[in-house]
């Protein structure tokens, strides 16, 4: 029996639409770049051990995580793909970075210095002195600032014996195609490749995200980076989404009850019907990862039909106004699509006031979890 036979909701997960994404968004780079895959937060919460190999069997060979055990746990998964980790090593991290063969984004002097030293008091081979090197341009989280850039400008030596293969950064607002951010950043980006001297560090670029591959060619460099559109995301707000839907999240209704005018609806009485209604119990709540703040704000749909949330989202059920809806489909076992489909993930994100980042990386473990690969649908691993 799979994990989970009797969940009240089903999450479907197409890896081959992952794919899809993946090949669709190198086709749009300049020629010469490459697309990696960024899997960080268990690739998007969808599950690094069914995505990371389906990715790798359609040809990507890069692959960023966000820490160290995060890289530790595909390194198991992928043994001979390039693994880079976003954090970068603290002292006590660089040994088991070497030895799990992991490359390191160095985002200040203070890990450069480390990841240094770890070859320079012959910890590690000299295969494995490669890094990436971070410049920060405008995100102020990591990333090296302008005076630590400086710093490494005038003290070249700080690199010396480790094989810079990029330099990189990161796009803030690229979401934002007119923000002109965009355009700021990109010619500080430049302005810090020109700055570190191309003999010095013949290292290569990577700028672009997800929604930076569609700023156009002058942002794509070497690599791209793109994490949210894998995973169906809109990378292009505002216009038509160009991925393929990868995610289907699909409940059963448990109960129905006919309910007066003047009612109330689930805790704190926060809905009250104003006419005669049926109100539909689906087994879905903020325990799952179905926000509390999609309360009386989204919607689920039966056969195509709205039927508005009602009521607080609780910790295990969801409560849906079905009064439109003719009976016939809203019986207890009945299907109710709550994400995908006519509700794609940005829909439903927006309506519950945040982003389809945090939707995917909140999908709970009390799914039935199914993943569709070559077509063909296979339950979750165990």
């Amino acid at each position: 029996m799979s994990a989970n036979a009797f969940a009240g909701a089903q999450l479907t997960i197409d890896l081959d639409a992952i794919v899809a994404n993946w090949r669709s968004l190198g086709t749009r780079l300049k020629k010469g770049s490459q697309v990696a895959g960024v899997v960080k937060a268990n690739a998007f919460g969808l599950g690094i051990e069914a995505v990371a190999p389906a990715l790798y069997a359609a040809g990507c060979r890069k692959f960023f995580s966000a820490s160290l055990d995060e890289g530790i746990a595909l390194r198991a998964i992928l043994p001979e793909s390039r693994i880079y980790v976003f954090s970068g090593p603290l002292p006590e991290e660089a040994e088991e970075f070497s030895r799990q063969r992991l490359i390191p984004v160095l985002n200040d002097l203070g890990q450069i210095d480390t990841w240094r030293a770890q070859y320079s008091a012959g910890n590690g081979s000299k295969d494995r002195q490669t890094a990436v090197l971070h410049v920060d341009t405008g995100m102020s989280r990591l990333g090296l600032p302008a005076n630590e850039l400086a710093c490494l400008v005038a003290e070249p030596e700080r690199l010396h014996g480790l094989n810079i293969t990029y330099i990189m950064s990161h796009l803030a607002c690229a979401e934002e195609r007119d923000q002109a951010m965009n355009r700021a950043q990109l010619l500080e980006f430049k302005a810090a490749l020109r700055s570190l001297n191309a003999d010095r560090i013949p290292a290569k670029a990577s700028f672009a995200n997800s929604s930076g591959i569609f700023l156009g060619a002058d942002y794509h460099f070497d690599l791209a980076r793109p994490g949210a559109a894998l995973y169906g995301l809109n990378p292009t707000p505002g216009r038509p989404n160009p991925m393929a839907e990868v995610i289907r999240l699909e409940g059963k209704i448990r109960q129905v009850r006919h309910i007066d005018t003047g009612r109330s609806v689930g805790y704190g009485a926060s809905h009250v019907v104003t006419r005669p209604s049926r109100i539909a119990t689906v087994p879905v709540g903020y325990a799952d990862g179905y926000l509390r703040s999609a309360s009386n704000q989204a919607n689920a749909y039966i056969r195509g039909v709205q039927a508005p949330i009602v009521g607080r989202v609780s910790m295990d059920m969801i409560t849906l106004d079905v009064t439109e809806i003719s009976a016939e489909f809203t019986q207890p076992g009945a299907p109710v699509d709550l994400i995908g489909g006519a509700y794609p993930v940005d829909a439903f994100a927006a309506d519950s006031g945040t982003i389809g980042y945090e939707i995917l990386t909140s999908l709970g473990q009390r799914y039935r979890r199914c993943y569709i690969e070559n077509g063909k649908e296979r339950a979750a691993f165990k």
